[in-house]
């Protein structure tokens, strides 16, 4: 149990926590949530050790260790990528090291024999305790979580110097999922991961064996993983049972009850204070009114958080293009000599709405490039359609604001007369209020500089936009202003996100990138990663043999895509992984013209927002299903493959003279003793998962 004790912090006049008292159990998964500045990121670092509060107290048991990952700011430096991870288990690798030269010290015939017992009674008193701290997994462990996180094979022997400062973070991230503190702290562990490395955490936090507090703007995200939201405003913590979709309704139902709550207190104190003014100077009244006076003194006046703006606003006009928006042929590119794409070709039509994903690294900036037109292809053509007016948003867009310019001036220069007037409004709804709005872009923020870029390209006309990460540094009400926007956007929509939620709301078409090619997909991004699965599944029968699938994904025999899509549309997602690549696949036969999905039996009695809850939950079901099966499936290959190595193991010992060479055969009976050993812990730990995934089918 971690318990914040009476706890306050302030920074000059602003107070953010006021005698606060707040506790964490074990194994709970908690998301901070609340507006920027409210004191997220402070209460990590105190739970952390690396700030003090100004009064109260932070308890933990002293057996509890706390791992802590910032948002960036990480660097390592003078050991290859495999052995910095590697160092999260030092205390075993210590303990592994000493049994070597205990199992050389016992093959020594010149020990005496009253050393060689003792000898044997240490090395069984370690061996135990490493078998039973899972020491034996040590290396398989590490490459899990590595590749997990998106690093290759390759990249093992690499020096940690060598990777850029996104990579730096998830080396660190893996050392802090390795050593599995007691006390898990991450502040926006997504913000250097592409979407498989996310999908990847989801599942591993979510069986997480140890509590975790996170920060994280992807709702997504705190969907899948938390089990309770608490919500850091008005210095206090105030706490909502469930994911981040149930503190959503329930924060905003509260709200509701406390305005309510204030508004009458309002009336009751204007009503009290009204019979105070109007009988003071009477003396028949003097107690009436004295008493009065007192109950308003003891008055607690309720707070209420401020109403958050919703704006909403429509795109300036922009004429209409023509059916074929762009067209890349056979392009090829590659950068000192590395190739990147090698005769791709891809063609978006009007109304299209494209995310690009693949692993970071694979060329879906390079592709955007050559898209917007900024950076031409080495080979091949790039065709753009009739009248297409078109805005494109690169990763560094906020570097290239004018520094000299007001934050106001930023969005005026160069926008339409009839924008002007919701100029304030925009601003407002990307957190630049008052006089913000005077302040050079020069002297904001990274986070702040990016907000101000979105905001600026929602003023420009255009009827194909063309955006790669635009959520980065945004806040969820700022995510909002952007996501509303883009839905009534009428245009053609290019884009690159590692955020879920906003792909999942927005995007009709997945255009896979990877080995050089641009692969599309009719569809979500969850009937995507279905096919994806499918495909894997049926080359496993026709070859007979595993084939790896996306990582932290099911087997497809057992992943199913979101029915509420249409089935159709897994159909013809399925058909698209043969190889087309071609953006203008004609759409499923369940949806409409426009899109959008039809309405379900559930249609006619749900309200949309209620419907998108269940559609969420169901959702959030079907992955921890999806997740608990991958698991099985993995403990599955690696009890298969422990057992043919035994197998083989058992062949060796059993012939003839295996025995009389006391050097040689000691490796092997060592190997297979260990083997037998994990494949009992693998054998017990396929029991739990078989009864968890048996009691969440029937909840579901």
């Amino acid at each position: 149990m971690i318990q914040l004790s009476e706890l306050s912090k302030s920074f000059g006049d602003r107070v953010l926590l006021d005698r606060v008292t707040w506790q964490i159990g074990d194994r709970e998964r908690v998301g901070l949530c609340g507006p920027n500045g409210a004191g997220k990121t402070t209460i990590l670092k105190m739970l952390a050790g690396l700030d003090e509060p100004d009064t109260g107290a932070v308890t933990k048991p002293s057996a509890t260790t706390v791992g802590y990952l910032p948002q960036d700011g990480l660097t390592h430096a003078g050991r290859t990528l495999l052995d910095e991870a590697g160092s999260a288990f030092q205390s075993l690798l210590d303990m592994r090291a000493e049994l070597h030269r205990l199992e050389e010290r016992l093959a020594d015939d010149t020990v005496p024999e009253t050393e060689h017992e003792a000898l044997l009674v240490r090395y069984a008193e370690l061996q135990e305790s490493f078998r039973s701290l899972d020491g034996y997994s040590i290396d398989l462990r590490i490459a899990t979580v590595l590749r997990g996180l998106g690093f290759s094979q390759d990249d093992f022997p690499r020096p940690t110097e060598t990777f850029s400062g996104g990579w730096q973070m998830r080396i660190a991230l893996a050392k802090l999922l390795l050593g599995r503190p007691g006390l898990l702290l991450l502040d926006e562990p997504t913000n250097h991961l592409d979407l498989d490395a996310r999908n990847w955490l989801e599942e591993y936090l979510a069986e997480y064996p140890n509590a975790v507090i996170l920060v994280s703007h992807d709702r997504y995200f705190l969907d899948a993983v938390v089990t309770r939201i608490t919500d850091v405003n008005l210095r206090t913590l105030t706490d909502y049972t469930g994911n981040y979709s149930d503190y959503v309704r329930e924060r905003d139902a509260r709200l509701e009850r406390l305005r309510e709550q204030k508004r009458r207190q309002d009336e009751e104190v204007a009503r009290v204070k009204m019979f105070i003014d109007r009988f003071r100077y009477q003396a028949t009244k003097a107690a009436q009114v004295q008493s009065r006076i007192k109950l308003l003194e003891k008055v607690v006046p309720i707070e209420v958080p401020p109403e958050r703006k919703r704006v909403r606003f429509t795109f300036p006009a922009a004429p209409k293009s023509g059916r074929s928006v762009l067209d890349l042929r056979d392009v090829s590119k590659s950068y000192d000599g590395k190739g990147v794409f090698a005769h791709a070709n891809l063609l978006i039509e009007r109304g299209d709405r494209v995310a690009l994903v693949g692993p970071n690294g694979a060329g879906k900036s390079t592709l955007m490039r050559m898209l917007s037109g900024v950076e031409a292809p080495d080979t091949g053509t790039r065709e753009e359609g009739h009248q297409v007016v078109m805005q494109y948003f690169a990763q560094d867009e906020a570097t290239a604001l004018d520094p000299n310019l007001t934050v106001y001036e930023t969005l005026s220069e160069g926008s339409p007369v009839q924008m002007v007037p919701a100029i304030r409004t925009i601003l407002g709804g990307f957190l630049f209020s008052g006089d913000d709005i005077y302040k050079r872009a020069g002297v904001l923020s990274g986070g702040e500089r990016t907000r101000l870029a979105v905001a600026r390209m929602l003023l420009r006309p255009a009827n194909t936009l063309l955006l790669d990460e635009p959520t980065n540094h945004l806040d969820m009400d700022s995510k909002d202003v952007l996501l509303d926007a883009l839905e009534d956007f009428g245009g053609t929509l290019i884009l690159v996100s590692h955020d879920r939620y906003f792909i999942d709301r927005l995007a009709t078409k997945i255009v896979e990138i990877g080995n050089g090619e641009a692969r599309v997909y009719p569809g979500t991004y969850e009937e995507f990663r279905w096919s994806k699965d499918h495909a894997a599944e049926a080359a496993t029968a026709r070859n007979g043999k595993p084939a790896e699938t996306s990582r932290g994904a099911a087997p497809a025999a057992d992943r199913k895509p979101d029915t509420s899509k249409g089935a159709a549309r897994g159909s013809a997602t399925a058909g698209a992984a043969t190889g087309s690549t071609s953006a203008s696949a004609s759409a499923p036969a369940a949806t409409s013209g426009n899109g959008q999905k039809p309405a379900d039996d559930r249609g006619d009695k749900l309200s949309r927002e209620e419907r998108k809850r269940v559609e969420a939950e169901d959702r959030r079901k079907r992955r921890q299903l999806e997740a608990l099966q991958a698991r099985i499936d993995v403990v599955e290959r690696d009890i298969a493959d422990r057992e043919r190595t035994l197998k083989e193991l058992e062949a060796e010992m059993s012939a003839p003279g295996f025995y009389e060479n006391r050097e040689q055969s000691q490796p092997v009976i060592d190997r297979h003793q260990t083997l037998m050993w994990e494949v009992g812990d693998l054998m017990h730990r396929w029991e739990e998962l078989q009864e968890s995934l048996a009691s969440q089918a029937v909840e579901k």
